[in-house]
């Protein structure tokens, strides 16, 4: 205690107030998906070899947890080509070849949700989803690299 001129000043402790209040946190998870598509390589085609040539590639599908979608491939790129033949074009020289959905090449893979695409639900995580191509034997070509581009979409 001090003392000042006969007074007695005690020393206090400041009392500490408080306020509180509270705030939302909130996150949104959209919808999303991403597909990595690798090249189809049929390799050396024998246009007198009576079997067809199979060829198979992979595509990676990531979406969202839960996420339903849709894997179509269109007819690509060459000249008169459909769903069910699709053309290899090198000039003006085709082969005809057609993208399965299952093993035993009986299912065409195209564009029409709910009849010809590949359907799945999203992981988190990468789902592979098997393409498998064939030739057909016996067809007349011109010897050349033949190519054709076949566009992914995943629809969700």
């Amino acid at each position: 205690m001090v003392t000042c001129g006969g007074a007695l000043f005690a020393a206090s402790k400041a009392k500490a107030a408080t306020a509180t209040s509270s705030f939302a946190v909130t996150a949104t998870v959209l919808q999303s998906c991403i597909v990595l598509a690798t090249p189809m390589i049929f390799g050396n085609y024998d246009p007198t070899s009576l079997t067809p040539t199979d060829a198979t590639t992979e595509l990676l599908v990531t979406c969202t947890n839960g996420t339903s979608y849709n894997v179509g491939l269109n007819a690509g790129g060459g000249s008169g080509a459909s769903i069910a033949s699709r053309k290899l074009s090198f000039g003006g020289s085709t082969l005809n070849y057609t993208l399965y959905r299952d093993s035993n090449r009986t299912n065409v893979w195209g564009t029409t949700v709910g009849t010809d695409t590949q359907i799945g639900t999203g992981t988190g995580l990468p789902v592979g989803h098997t393409v498998y191509g064939r030739m057909p034997a016996l067809q007349a070509a011109l010897p050349g690299v033949y190519t054709d581009t076949i566009t992914v979409t995943v629809t969700y």
